[in-house]
């Protein structure tokens, strides 16, 4: 299963970069998020593995996370018109998932920040589940996206609408 969500975020690219990329935001706008922590390595490194721990409702999913590239390496003075990869494989529950994020300059003083998302399932059940649910996979990941513009632009902490 394979799909794309994008958003514009109202704020320049170097900044939207420098706020995805530091782990310590993570729990601010990524809903759900209960460990983020790095195995080996440093966080947001390529080749760093993290375990990732997810609750939703009732559910806990627990995954590791391997990041497989962040272009450019070094995310400070981003060459105008450059565009900023950040791509992770997450393991777990039965399933594989990659994440392939671009963000681009818009010209305007705002980022587009494209997202696409490719989902494996190990097990026929898995995969007639993740078939019957793929517009909640992708609305769930719009709402990641949402949840982080807000975060950006306006200070929002999705921590807030919970308590």
């Amino acid at each position: 299963m394979k799909y794309t969500n994008t958003i514009e975020i109202a704020l320049p690219r170097e900044r939207v970069v420098q706020l995805l990329s530091d782990p310590a935001h993570l729990p601010s706008w990524l809903r759900g998020l209960v460990v983020h922590e790095p195995l080996d390595g440093a966080h947001g490194a390529v080749g760093t593995r993290s375990r990732v721990v997810l609750r939703s409702g009732k559910q806990t999913m627990e995954a590791t996370e391997t990041v497989t590239r962040r272009e450019p390496a070094d995310l400070h003075d981003i060459p105008s018109g450059a565009v900023v990869h950040f791509e992770r494989e997450i393991v777990g529950g039965g399933m594989w998932n990659a994440a392939r994020d671009r963000l681009t300059e818009t010209g305007r003083g705002a980022t587009l920040w494209e997202s696409e998302s490719e989902y494996r399932f190990d097990n026929p059940l898995m995969r007639l589940t993740g078939g019957l649910m793929r517009r909640a996979f992708h609305r769930q990941s719009q709402q990641h996206m949402e949840d982080f513009k807000a975060f950006a632009e306006e200070g929002k902490d999705v921590r807030d609408a919970t308590r």
